[in-house]
C-alpha cells in the first residue's frame, strides 16, 4: 500500500469520525500526579478564595507565594509546593558575579524560614546573558549557588532553576535550554538544585517535550504549564497535548508537582483552572 492509499484508507475508517474532544479526561483526581496553581495568573481573586476553590478542586498546593502569603495557604491545609526567592527576580540571577552578594544574603534569610513551615522547594534563576558566554554563565553560576546550595542542604530545602524560553517572553535569559540547565545541576551534583522544567517556555525553545523529559527526569523537580502559543489555556486550542505529556511524566515515576500557570482567558478564570485539572489526570 503507498501513502496515498493508506491516507484513503485512514479517511474512511470509522475512527476517523470519532469527534469526541480528545482533551475530555475523567472529572476524578485520582492519579498520583501533584496537582499545584501559581498565584501570578489568578492575582484578581483573592488569595483565601483561591486555596478554598483550588483544594475542591483536588490541588494540593498554591506556590509561587512571597513569604508573607505562605500562611494563608498552609492555614488551609494546602501546600506552597515553590516559593518566590530573591527580589532580585528573573533578569538580576547568579550568572553575574556582582548578584552574588544580594542572592547569597536574601536566600540565607529565606531558607530556614521555608523549613521551618515545611517549604521544600525556592525558585531561582540564572538571569539574563549581557554578553556573558554560556560557559562563562554556566561557571558564575556554579559559583553563587554553592553557598547556598550547602544551606539548602542542612535545612532539605531544594533550589530549582527555572528553564524559560527567550525567543519570546523573557529575551536574553540564559537557562533556555534543558541541556544548559542539566549541565548546571550536573556541576553542582548535590540533590538540594535541580530544575523546573517550564512545558510552556520549552516548546517554544526546543520541542520535542516527551523525549526530552523522559531522558532528563532526573534533573526535574517541578513542572509548570501553559498553552502554546500565547499561554493561555491548556485546551484544544492550542498546539501542545497534555494528556499525553503528563502520562509520560507519571509513567517516569515523577513524584513531585505539577503546577498550572497559564493565564486564563475565561470570563470565570477558576473554571479554566478546573477543566486543567481534568487534562492533567491521565488515566
Amino acid at each position: 500500500m503507498d501513502r496515498r492509499n493508506a491516507i484513503l484508507g485512514l479517511m474512511t475508517s470509522p475512527a476517523i469520525f470519532n469527534l469526541s474532544s480528545p482533551f475530555k479526561m475523567s472529572n476524578s483526581t485520582s492519579s498520583n500526579i501533584k496537582h499545584s496553581a501559581c498565584r501570578w495568573c489568578y492575582r484578581n481573586i483573592p488569595l483565601e478564595e483561591l486555596a478554598d476553590r483550588a483544594k475542591d478542586m483536588g490541588i494540593s498546593s498554591i506556590e509561587l507565594l512571597n513569604k508573607d502569603e505562605w500562611d494563608t495557604v498552609l492555614s488551609r491545609g494546602l501546600e506552597c509546593a515553590i516559593s518566590n526567592g530573591s527580589s532580585l527576580g528573573i533578569t538580576k540571577g547568579f550568572n553575574d558575579p556582582e548578584n552574588h552578594h544580594i542572592l547569597i544574603n536574601d536566600y540565607t534569610k529565606l531558607i530556614p524560614k521555608a523549613a521551618e513551615k515545611g517549604i521544600t522547594q525556592i525558585i531561582c534563576f540564572s538571569g539574563n546573558r549581557n554578553g556573558l558566554s554560556d560557559e562563562q554563565g554556566l561557571e558564575n553560576c556554579a559559583q553563587g549557588l554553592s553557598e547556598i546550595v550547602k544551606l539548602a542542604e542542612k535545612y532539605n530545602v531544594k533550589l530549582v532553576m527555572e528553564l524559560l524560553n527567550s525567543k519570546v517572553d523573557h529575551t536574553d535569559y540564559m537557562c533556555d535550554n534543558t541541556t544548559w540547565g542539566v549541565q548546571l545541576v550536573e556541576k553542582i551534583g548535590s540533590s538540594s538544585f535541580s530544575l523546573l522544567y517550564d512545558i510552556y517556555h520549552m516548546q517554544i525553545m526546543e520541542g520535542d517535550v516527551i523525549r526530552t523529559i523522559t531522558e532528563n527526569i532526573q534533573y526535574i523537580s517541578h513542572f509548570h504549564t501553559g498553552g502554546v502559543p500565547g499561554r493561555n489555556e491548556i485546551d484544544e486550542n492550542q498546539e501542545l497535548y497534555y494528556p499525553a505529556i503528563v502520562k509520560a511524566i507519571r509513567e517516569a515515576n515523577f513524584e513531585g508537582f505539577i503546577a498550572q500557570e497559564f493565564i486564563p482567558t475565561a470570563t470565570k478564570p477558576l473554571d479554566s483552572l478546573q477543566k486543567a485539572i481534568e487534562i492533567c489526570n491521565p488515566k
